[in-house]
């Protein structure tokens, strides 16, 4: 059994940082002796604590974003904005917080009052995908703290460094070291923490597959606070769009940006079967000016390599999947660096294939499908178990309008990108996507749980019937 974990550069496949295994017992533990003492601190205290966590950031960004494009290998412009969303995410959770759990005083029958405040679950494990080492767990990490959690986060063992950065982050902004721990390890660890009696919920960003493994574990636990975000097998329909260029941008930015390593990333572009022929040879021509390349690279590429060989090679299996079950290749996956895990994107029809996976392909590949009428593209555009991102590029507001009502997605875009969703709005899906609570500006909904107190001053009370004379 491996007792460190070494984190690799994608890019390089040099050993970037390695650590122990963390104690999961040891972190829980000190998790629960300390978050009554951060729950009892006034609301501004922690709101300011958080806000030097944030400048702390501010003032280490070079270094941050340099560790996140050298351990995910995405390219140095999109670490920085990463590191931006960490930082402005401090005061979007404070906006959120004040909008979605303030206090409140309600109304009460015979002169009474009845106020409406929130408490903090108390230990909340938080476990972070790699695609976004920083920002995504982030959006679980501030909520709570603001709160008045103590957090246990464990980050992806594929990318540690990055994880372990933005816990020192909170405790030299002041965060008390009991209230954010770092959990360094693999799976197993991740089960651990996931199933420990002393967490008293968790918040989860993964795959579909650990989500409902996670919601099993969870199904006699109705005590625990769950909240999962799963990624999607995304839509995007091309149609009525005159404009192909600005179309095929659209499409590239949706299916291949962060390697195609988004939950929002689109999987399936619908197309009108008349725009099939130009818009899929001016996306074709567009992918092969795509620079790929190692994420310091001058000029700066559009994307970097997927985060090791082994998502790679099972990319390349999956591609491989697609044309045997009938898939046309328009654009083969191809690996351009012996030995490292940079991918050419590709395209693929498979409009023709029967029973079409419905699986979340977790990189730069995308099935195309033709379709005839509009309400052929929608009925594709549902035909998954998930439900999280969906677009329509068309120049008709009625389209759009249809699309809106009947696209089965938490998101839904219109001559927009699938990804790219902003934290100041709630951020979840159906189905698969995503168990009905929604992350970023929601964040606060599953952070505290609400409790309603009748109050008075003094005690008052009669029984006026039902009583025998005394």
């Amino acid at each position: 059994m491996a007792s460190e974990i070494v984190s690799i550069e994608p890019a390089t496949g040099a050993i970037l940082w390695r650590r122990e295994i963390g104690d999961v017992d040891a972190e829980v533990a000190m998790a629960r002796a300390s978050w009554a003492e951060w729950a009892a601190r006034p609301l501004t205290y922690r709101v300011e604590t958080l806000r030097r966590f944030a400048n702390v950031v501010r003032a280490r960004a070079d270094a941050f974003a340099d560790l996140i494009a050298r351990e995910t290998g995405k390219p140095l412009w999109e670490a920085r904005t990463e590191v931006e969303s960490v930082i402005a995410k401090v005061d979007i959770s404070v906006s959120a917080y004040a909008e979605r759990t303030s206090q409140r005083r309600l109304d009460a029958p015979m002169g009474s009052r009845m106020a409406l405040r929130h408490k903090p679950h108390g230990v909340l494990a938080v476990l972070g995908p790699y695609n976004f080492p920083a920002h995504l767990p982030n959006g679980h990490i501030v909520p709570a703290l603001l709160a008045g959690n103590a957090v246990v986060f464990k980050p992806s063992e594929k990318t540690p460094a990055v994880g372990a950065f933005l816990v020192e982050c909170f405790h030299a902004g002041g965060v008390p070291q009991g209230c954010i721990r770092v959990l360094i390890g693999g799976p197993a660890e991740g089960k651990a923490l996931a199933t420990h009696d002393g967490i008293d919920g968790l918040l989860f960003t993964g795959s579909a597959h650990t989500g409902v493994a996670i919601n099993r574990a969870f199904a006699n636990r109705p005590d625990k606070i769950l909240a999962l975000e799963m990624g999607g097998n995304n839509p995007i329909i091309a149609w009525d769009t005159p404009d192909l260029h600005s179309a095929a941008v659209i499409i590239v930015q949706s299916a291949f940006t962060t390697a195609g390593q988004r939950c929002t990333a689109a999987r399936r572009l619908i197309v009108d079967e008349r725009l099939y022929d130009p818009l899929i040879d001016t996306v074709n021509k567009l992918i092969g000016r795509l620079i790929v390349g190692e994420p310091h690279a001058n000029p700066a590429p559009f994307m970097g390599p997927v985060i090791d060989n082994e998502s790679a090679d099972m990319l390349t299996e999956s591609f491989l999947e697609l044309m045997m079950r009938g898939g046309r290749p328009i654009r083969h996956l191809e690996r351009v660096v012996e030995g490292r895990p940079f991918l050419i994107p590709a395209l693929i029809d498979t409009t023709e294939m029967r029973d079409r996976p419905d699986i979340e392909l977790f990189g730069p590949i995308l099935q195309v499908i033709r379709a005839k009428t509009f309400e052929d593209a929608l009925t594709e555009a549902n035909n998954t178990r998930y439900g999280l991102s969906a677009s329509l590029l068309s120049q008709d507001p009625a389209l759009y309008d249809q699309f809106w009502a009947n696209a089965r997605a938490g998101i839904v875009n219109w001559n927009k990108p699938t990804n790219g969703a902003s934290s100041r709005a709630p951020f979840g899906g159906i189905g698969l996507s995503g168990n009905h609570r929604p992350t970023a500006f929601y964040a606060a909904d599953y952070a505290a749980y609400p409790v309603v107190s009748s109050e008075a001053d003094q005690a008052r009370a009669s029984i006026g019937v039902g009583l025998r004379e005394g």
